[in-house]
This record gives C-alpha cells, sequence and structure tokens, in this order.
C-alpha cells in the first residue's frame, strides 16, 4: 500500500492509502474543514523526518570556545573574527559581535 504525503491548509498528514481517492477520504474523515492543498505518493513505503533539517541534531556549542579559536585565527581582528563566528556557528551579526566582544574583554 503506497504512503502518501498530503498537505492541508492546516496540517501535514502522512498515511497509507491504495490510491489518491482513499487518501483524500482519509483527511477528509480526520480533518473535514481542511483544504487539500498538495498530495504526494511518497516513492517509498516509510517515512523519514531528518533531525539535522528540524535543528534537533546540533550538538551543543560552547559559544566561548568558538569564539576564542575565531579570535585566534583572526589574530584578533574583530572583523574578521565576528565573520568566522557567523561562519561557524550561523549567529546573527547582532549575536556574533557581542560574543566576539564579550570574551575580547575576557582576554582570549
Amino acid at each position: 500500500m503506497p504512503l502518501y504525503e498530503i498537505e492541508t491548509n492546516a496540517h501535514i498528514i502522512i498515511t497509507w492509502a491504495d490510491n489518491e481517492d482513499a487518501a483524500k477520504l482519509v483527511v477528509d474523515d480526520a480533518y473535514p474543514g481542511d483544504d487539500v492543498l498538495r498530495m504526494t505518493k511518497r516513492p517509498r513505503d516509510s517515512w523519514v523526518i531528518s533531525k539535522g533539517a528540524l535543528g534537533l541534531s546540533t550538538p551543543a556549542i560552547d559559544p566561548c570556545g568558538v569564539a576564542r579559536d575565531c579570535l585566534a585565527k583572526s589574530a584578533g581582528d574583530k572583523v574578521h573574527a565576528i565573520r568566522l563566528y557567523r561562519q561557524e556557528t550561523g549567529s546573527d551579526l547582532d549575536t556574533a559581535r557581542k560574543v566576539i566582544e564579550s570574551n575580547m574583554v575576557m582576554g582570549w
């Protein structure tokens, strides 16, 4: 039995069904007020959600350790260290600036 991914205006439903009509009936039964926006027959019979895509697999980051490494790599150049920190952590500019500046004060 194929696996279907069905996106409605309020939900994403993963269900097994014999065909698209049967999959639509599952939605109509469970969420009668929802409109089907997209229905995709999955190529395999299982569903996988990447923890990385959800941001759940990133190990805890020690911001001070990363900041000190970036300051060392940049030879103390604050602007370059901020750039490196953003690349390493994916942080926004303001967060990276605060972390780098606070570690400069502590005498990296």
